[in-house]
C-alpha cells in the first residue's frame, strides 16, 4: 500500500516538473523572441524624393482632331473622252497651272483651227471694208457687217480654245499628287476622279470643345500637336471658331493652322491638341509617378525627419559604451520617415498634376519606390534613378 503511494506521487511530481518545463519554456521562447525583434534594426527602403516648388503653370484645353490640307481637292474632268497622256506620277510635287492630264483632243484642235482661220478671213475683210470706207467707196452698212463678223470670229476662236482646253487637266494650286486613278486609253465621263491633290506645306486641324469653353477661346490662340500628349512638338494657332454649338452634342467646331514643312502629318490623321491658356503663377504641382490612387482617395507620400521614440536618451557626449558592448557607429544623418498624406488632384498634363490641397511648398514627395511603403516606414533618398523627372522635364512650364 505504502509502495504504491511512492510511486503515484513520484509520478505526479514528474508531471507536475514536465508542465512547468514547458510552461517555463514557453515564457522563456516568447522573451527571446521579443527582445530579438526589439533588437533587430528597422528596415530603411530606398525612394527618390523630389522637393516641391512652386512653378509656373501653363493651362490648356485638351482635345482631338483630325488633321486636313488647307488645300485638297480630288481633281476631275469637265468633258468625257479617252487619255491620251498622263504628265505626272505617284507623289510628284506639281506646280500652280501644271499640266497632268490630256484627253484626245483632236476633235477640238481641229475646231480651233478652223476657228482661227476664219477669224483671220473676217480680220482681212474687215480690213478692206474700213479701207473702202475712208477713199469713199464702201458703205456704212458694209463696214457693220464686217466689224460684227470679225469678233464673232473672235467669239468662237475663244470657244474653241475653251473647249479644247476642257480635255486638258491642270493642277488649280501646287501640292503634292496621289496616286493616278486612270490608265491609258481609259474612257473617263465628266465627274470620274483622276488624282488627288494635296497641299501639305500648310495644314489644318479641325477638333472640337465642350461649349463650356467656349468662352475661353480666341482666335489667335497658339495651339499646340502632336500624335502623343508626350509628343506636342508641331505648333499652331486658332484660325475660326464655328459660332453655333451643336445642338445635339454640345460641342463647338474650331479650326487651327498648323506648318508642316518636314511632310510629317498627313491628311485624316488624328492628332491629339492642346489650345494653351494665359500662364498662372505658384501653383502647386508633383510628377504623376509621384500619386498613388486608392479606394478612398490619391495620395502622396511625403519624407519627414523621424521624431524620436518615447523614453529613449541619446547618449551623453563624451559617453564610452559599457564593456562588451559593441561601439554604434554614428548615424550618417537623421532618419527619415514616409508620411502617406491624402491629396486633391487638379488639372494634370505631360506628366506632372496639380495639386489643389493636401501638400504645400517646400514638402518633399516621393517620386519612386512608394509601392513598397507604408504609413511611417524608414527610407533613404536616393534620386540617382528618377522615372519622374524626364516627364517633368519635358512638361516644365516655360
Amino acid at each position: 500500500m505504502i509502495k504504491r503511494f511512492i510511486i503515484r506521487f513520484i509520478l505526479l511530481v514528474l508531471v507536475a516538473a514536465v508542465a512547468g518545463g514547458i510552461i517555463w519554456f514557453n515564457f522563456f521562447r516568447d522573451k527571446m523572441i521579443a527582445g530579438f525583434f526589439a533588437n533587430m534594426p528597422a528596415n530603411v527602403l530606398t525612394v527618390s524624393a523630389k522637393k516641391i516648388e512652386p512653378t509656373t503653370w501653363t493651362p490648356g484645353i485638351e482635345a482631338i482632331g483630325t488633321v486636313g490640307a488647307s488645300m485638297g481637292v480630288n481633281l476631275t474632268m469637265e468633258t468625257s473622252g479617252v487619255v491620251k497622256e498622263i504628265l505626272f506620277k505617284a507623289n510628284d510635287k506639281v506646280e500652280n497651272g501644271q499640266l497632268l492630264v490630256r484627253l484626245d483632243d483632236a476633235v477640238e484642235q481641229a475646231d480651233l483651227i478652223a476657228a482661227k482661220t476664219k477669224a483671220t478671213l473676217d480680220q482681212q475683210a474687215l480690213a478692206r471694208a474700213q479701207a473702202l470706207r475712208k477713199t469713199g467707196v464702201g458703205t456704212e452698212a458694209a463696214l457693220d457687217t464686217a466689224n460684227a463678223n470679225a469678233e464673232t470670229s473672235v467669239a468662237q476662236v475663244a470657244k474653241a480654245q475653251a473647249q479644247a482646253d476642257l480635255k486638258l487637266l491642270k493642277a488649280p494650286f501646287g501640292g503634292i499628287a496621289g496616286i493616278p486613278k486612270i490608265e491609258l486609253g481609259q474612257y473617263v465621263a465628266p465627274g470620274n476622279a483622276i488624282v488627288t491633290l494635296q497641299d501639305l506645306e500648310t495644314m489644318r486641324v479641325d477638333f472640337t470643345i465642350p461649349e463650356q469653353q467656349l468662352e475661353k477661346l480666341k482666335v489667335g490662340q497658339p495651339v499646340t500637336f502632336g500624335p502623343t500628349s508626350d509628343d506636342m512638338s508641331f505648333k499652331g494657332v486658332v484660325t475660326g471658331i464655328d459660332p453655333k454649338i451643336d445642338p445635339s452634342s454640345r460641342l463647338v467646331s474650331v479650326r487651327a493652322r498648323i506648318d508642316n514643312p518636314e511632310g510629317r502629318l498627313s491628311p485624316g490623321q488624328f492628332v491629339q491638341v492642346r489650345v494653351e491658356l494665359p500662364k498662372e503663377d505658384n501653383v502647386i504641382t508633383v510628377p504623376q509617378t509621384a500619386l498613388t490612387t486608392s479606394l478612398y482617395g490619391d495620395y502622396v507620400y511625403t519624407v519627414t525627419p523621424a521624431k524620436p521614440k518615447e523614453g529613449e536618451a541619446k547618449p551623453a557626449e563624451g559617453a564610452k559604451p559599457a564593456d562588451g558592448a559593441a561601439e554604434q557607429k554614428p548615424a550618417e544623418g537623421p532618419q527619415l520617415v514616409a508620411n502617406q498624406v491624402f491629396v486633391k488632384v487638379g488639372r494634370r498634363f505631360g506628366g506632372v498634376a496639380e495639386i489643389v490641397e493636401g501638400v504645400k511648398a517646400d514638402d518633399q514627395v516621393v517620386t519612386a519606390g512608394q509601392n513598397r511603403l507604408s504609413n511611417g516606414a524608414l527610407v533613404k533618398i536616393d534620386n540617382t534613378v528618377d522615372p519622374s523627372k524626364p516627364a517633368e522635364q519635358k512638361a516644365s512650364a516655360q
